[in-house]
């Protein structure tokens, strides 16, 4: 990552601990981890970069396939950072299906 274009006191910032995070974000909404895949994205990172922000910032979260995946899917102009539905089992249990297995 270049750094030129950093002013000296940006530069003793970018130097020193204070862009440390204490802990990892825990437990981020999918959709919050997608978005800065976005933005991340669009301004040029790679996606080995953008995965090890990631796991900066968030831990292991995500592996850097999805990333890959990801980065992909914006770049041929996708905007929704919300999973698509998909068929398969509910992830919930109704009131109705409860009452028929009883």
């Amino acid at each position: 990552m270049s750094l030129a274009h950093l002013t000296v006191v940006e530069q003793a910032l970018f130097d020193s601990d204070v862009f440390e995070m204490a802990a990892p974000i825990q437990s981020p909404a999918k959709c919050e981890v997608h978005s800065v895949i976005r933005f991340l994205n669009t301004k040029g990172e790679c996606p080995v970069e953008i995965h090890k922000q990631i796991v900066a910032v968030y831990g292991n979260v995500m592996n850097w396939q999805n990333v890959m995946k990801w980065c992909h899917e914006f770049s041929e102009e996708r905007t929704d950072v919300q999973d698509e539905q998909r068929s398969g089992r509910p992830s919930f249990i109704s009131y109705d299906l409860r009452q028929e297995t009883e």
